[in-house]
C-alpha cells in the first residue's frame, strides 16, 4: 500500500495504537499530524516517525475533553495543508473500575466528553479539510465495549457510555457523509496485546486463531479498509473474543 502524498491526521497518537498507526503511515509515505493530551507525547512520537521512515510528521496538543483543544488543533493542522485525506479518531480518555463510585465526576465528565463530545468535534472541525480531499475518510477506533450486551471490559460504566455515544455518531455520520464520497469506517476491538512496532517482536508476534488480538491486526484492517476503491464503504469491523 502507498500512502505517498497523503495527510493522514492521529488523536491520541502519543502512545498504543495511535503511536503504531503514526509509525506505519509514515513508513507508507503518508504525512502525518500527530494529537495527544500533552505536546510532550505527541513531539516524542514524531521523532520516531521522523527518524523511522524520513516521513513529515507534526505533533500538536490536543485534549479531546475541551472544545476549544480541538478547535485549536484543527485550525493549526489548516495552516499546514488544504486537506486531510484521513482522519483518526482513536483518542480517548480510559477509565478503569466497575463501579460508579470508583471515579470522581470531573474523570467521569471528562471520560464521556472526550470519547464522545470529542469525536464529534474533531470530525466536525476536520470536515472542510476532509471535503477538500479527492475521497476522504473518517476512521474511528471505537471499542468492542460499545456493542449490545458487552461486559466484559473491566472499564469504568463512563468509558462504555462514552463508546455507545461514539458508535451512535459514528452510524448516522456514514450514512450523511457518503453522498459526499466521505467513508466513515468504525473498528469494535475487543481488549487487543498491544506492541511497540519499533521491537523486534513487532514482526514475530504470534497471532494465530489460539491468540488474543494484536494491535497489529487491528492497524491491518484500518489499511485495508482505507486502501479499498472508493465504491467500497466498510462501515464497521467486529471482532470475535476469546
Amino acid at each position: 500500500m502507498d500512502l505517498t502524498g497523503r495527510t493522514v491526521v492521529i488523536t491520541g497518537g502519543g502512545r498504543g495504537l495511535g503511536r503504531a498507526l503514526a509509525l506505519r503511515v509514515g513508513r507508507l509515505g503518508a504525512r502525518v499530524f500527530v494529537s495527544a493530551r500533552s505536546m510532550e507525547a505527541a513531539e516524542k512520537v514524531v521523532g520516531e516517525v521522523a527518524a523511522d521512515s524520513g516521513a513529515a510528521a507534526y505533533a500538536f496538543a490536543c485534549d479531546l475533553a475541551e472544545p476549544a483543544s480541538i478547535r485549536a488543533f484543527a485550525e493549526g493542522v489548516a495552516g499546514y495543508t488544504d486537506r486531510v485525506d484521513v482522519l483518526v479518531n482513536n483518542g480517548a480518555h480510559y477509565l478503569h473500575g466497575p463501579g460508579l463510585w470508583d471515579a470522581d465526576d470531573d474523570a467521569i465528565s471528562a471520560t464521556i466528553a472526550s470519547g464522545a463530545t470529542g469525536t464529534l468535534l474533531a470530525s466536525k472541525h476536520f470536515l472542510p479539510l476532509l471535503r477538500a480531499a479527492a475521497g476522504a475518510d473518517v476512521v474511528n477506533l471505537v471499542s468492542s465495549a460499545a456493542e449490545s450486551r458487552n461486559h466484559r471490559s473491566e472499564a469504568h460504566p463512563a468509558f462504555y457510555a462514552a463508546k455507545a455515544a461514539q458508535a451512535g455518531f459514528a452510524d448516522v455520520l456514514s450514512q450523511r457523509l457518503r453522498p459526499e464520497g466521505i467513508r466513515v469506517i468504525s473498528l469494535y476491538p475487543p481488549d487487543f496485546n498491544d506492541g511497540d512496532p519499533l521491537a523486534p517482536s513487532w514482526d514475530n508476534a504470534s497471532r494465530s486463531a489460539d491468540d488474543p488480538l494484536t494491535a497489529q491486526s487491528v492497524v491491518d484492517c484500518v489499511l485495508f479498509a482505507i486502501g479499498q476503491p472508493r465504491d467500497c464503504f466498510i462501515r464497521s469491523f467486529h471482532f470475535e473474543q476469546l
